[in-house]
């Protein structure tokens, strides 16, 4: 097990990077209540905007000490990496625009992981907008995970604790534990991005996070959910953007043919079967949804990149 010094020369504890998007309520719901929530900390906050619905120029009038980031919208990686660029902290907060702190404060999860220095990531606990539990515990892609959720076994009683990405036993959500991955808020140790590296650009919108932390723990870092802060999480319509949703099917099979190329076909069929049963599946309960599932559902019996990633 790795467990690595401070950061030598970090001039602050914390440098929180908020991904813009258009909606600027929501941004500055995430913003604030970080900010609010930082109790003891030195932290230093950055804006980074993908986007030209002028988010960075709004927070550049009303937040004087936030700096912002203007930049082409490639993806979340993306985004992430041009702020780790600036940071200078002993840790670095990858929070969702989405995502509101509402339940202790951060500095009671920097100083648990003040003392568990063997911890590279810590995601925390998640709540959905009425105010359920929001799965965040993660195990890493596979085929029988996919298998899993496609056929709905993931959530058999008997089974779900075993079968699927998601943990749905609500129980493991009551104390610290180990875990795969996890995403929308992340916590990362400076010192295991420097040692791993930082984000992979070609993998978003959704196996850039699974991917580092796949890189921390075969790097002799941890990876932990850690309940002592909660956090209200107002999730995106991805199932009715037909575009996100073949991007994140694309993004899916570039993580596969990364990490277990040998069985990186079985994960297509078995992600090429579960884009089939939405297919039919929302046939009735919405047209969005189901246009997204077949926009999916092309990229990987395609096996290529959606059009707009290759004409980029």
């Amino acid at each position: 097990m790795r467990v690595e010094d401070e950061r030598n020369g970090a001039s602050r504890d914390v440098c929180l990077v908020v991904a813009g998007d258009n909606d600027k309520h929501r941004l500055v719901t995430a913003l604030r209540s970080t900010l609010e929530q930082a109790g003891w900390l030195e932290l230093d906050a950055v804006v980074v905007d993908n986007s030209d619905s002028g988010v960075a120029d709004y927070v550049d009038e009303h937040f004087l000490d936030v700096p912002t980031i203007r930049c082409q919208n490639r993806g979340l990686g993306h985004t992430y990496n041009r702020a780790l660029e600036t940071a200078n902290a002993r840790y670095v907060l990858l929070l969702g625009p989405e995502v509101e702190v509402c339940e202790t404060s951060l500095a009671t999860l920097v100083a648990s992981l003040d003392r568990r220095p063997e911890i590279g990531l810590a995601g925390v606990r998640q709540l959905n907008s009425d105010g359920s539990l929001s799965p965040s515990i993660r195990r890493f892609p596979s085929a029988r995970h996919m298998l899993s959720e496609a056929l709905g076994i993931d959530r058999l009683p008997w089974l779900r604790r075993i079968a699927g990405e998601y943990e749905r036993d609500t129980r493991k959500y009551e104390q610290t534990t180990a875990c795969d991955w996890s995403s929308g808020f992340l916590l990362v140790r400076y010192a295991a991005l420097e040692r791993v590296g930082w984000f992979d650009e070609r993998l978003q919108p959704f196996a850039g996070e699974a991917d580092l932390c796949l890189r921390l723990k075969r790097a002799g870092w941890q990876v932990a959910y850690m309940p002592c802060l909660t956090v209200r999480r107002r999730k995106g319509r991805r199932w009715d953007n037909a575009r996100l949703e073949a991007q994140a099917a694309y993004a899916r099979m570039q993580f596969a043919r990364k990490h277990f190329p040998r069985a990186a076909a079985d994960y297509r069929w078995a992600l090429a079967l579960r884009y089939a049963l939405r297919v039919c599946a929302f046939s009735f309960s919405g047209r969005g949804r189901q246009q997204a599932a077949r926009a999916a559902l092309t990229t990987v019996l395609k096996g290529q990149a959606p059009l707009d990633e290759q004409s980029a």
